[in-house]
């Protein structure tokens, strides 16, 4: 297992970076590796994203050395996101199968995670969200048919999408993170629009189910003064309580969204119109 550290950044911050440091400090494109767990952890309320991708043997991870506690999960909850072919999940010794787009939230307290997939031809691909937590949750596989969908946007201005929940209040509780999937619509090309701000909560972006050749122009900063970021298939953008998150696609795609923060109340934000965007 890696460990990358991020601090974080301010908006007056980001005035002066250049593309290589706006990338360096938002985006994550290394998750993905054959046979390797990745971790990035960053200073913005903690949160820590993974990936693993276990191709010719199981990967098993959870050592807490780097983060300075005994175990990765003793003072920290975890969702596991397959976005990959058929896999398993093992924690301390409870077994799950996870489908293409099933969930699995792991609850304060794990000590060891061994992540599989049933396939070397069609591996699993396994994307993370951990934060800190304050209560001792069970562990809960939400299986893709058990999320709660919400049907949002409009063909007409090309932002139709279906929302699924996962890890949420009205569906399997958590301390402090939520968790879900966003699909796009066939033709629609705009993913949370209007955008918004949720001072109260931060929030990362896992793209994926893109073409090798298509990117998502992912808009970020102060509605005032916003800056871009050009996103690959299994890349990840960290988007701080003070920054806009919005995007749009140059080819079908989809993406994992997670939040920590204050509060789980997913409609706890502020609109901003986009004519108000610079």
């Amino acid at each position: 297992m890696t460990m990358k550290v991020l601090y974080g950044a301010g908006p007056e911050d980001i005035k002066g970076y250049d593309t290589e440091r706006l990338r360096g400090e938002f985006l994550i494109t290394d998750l993905f590796a054959p046979d390797a767990v990745k971790f990035t952890y960053t200073h913005v309320d903690r949160l820590m994203i993974g990936g693993a991708v276990p191709v010719a043997k199981s990967l098993t991870f959870g050592s807490g050395a780097e983060i300075g506690t005994p175990h990765l999960l003793s003072a920290r909850e975890m969702g596991i996101a397959n976005l990959g072919g058929s896999g398993t999940v093992i924690v301390d010794g409870q077994g799950f199968t996870l489908q293409n787009r099933d969930v699995l939230y792991v609850g304060r307290g794990a000590r060891e995670i061994t992540v599989a997939s049933q396939s070397a031809d069609a591996p699993a691909r396994y994307y993370m969200n951990s934060v800190p937590a304050g209560a001792d949750l069970p562990h809960r596989l939400i299986p893709r048919h058990e999320a709660r969908p919400l049907e949002l946007g409009d063909a007409r201005r090309s932002n139709r999408r279906r929302l699924a929940m996962y890890i949420h209040p009205e569906v399997a509780p958590s301390c402090l993170l939520l968790m879900g999937i966003t699909d796009l619509a066939d033709g629609s090309i705009w993913n949370t629009m209007p955008p918004h701000l949720h001072e109260r909560r931060m929030e990362a972006y896992c793209y994926f189910d893109m073409a090798a050749e298509d990117r998502i122009i992912h808009l970020m900063g102060r509605p005032e003064e916003t800056r871009h970021l050009i996103v690959a298939d299994g890349e990840a953008v960290l988007s701080p309580a003070w920054s806009i998150h919005m995007g749009a696609g140059t080819g079908p795609y989809a993406f994992v969204w997670g939040m920590t923060g204050e509060n789980q109340e997913y409609n706890d934000v502020t609109p901003v119109a986009v004519a108000e965007l610079k």
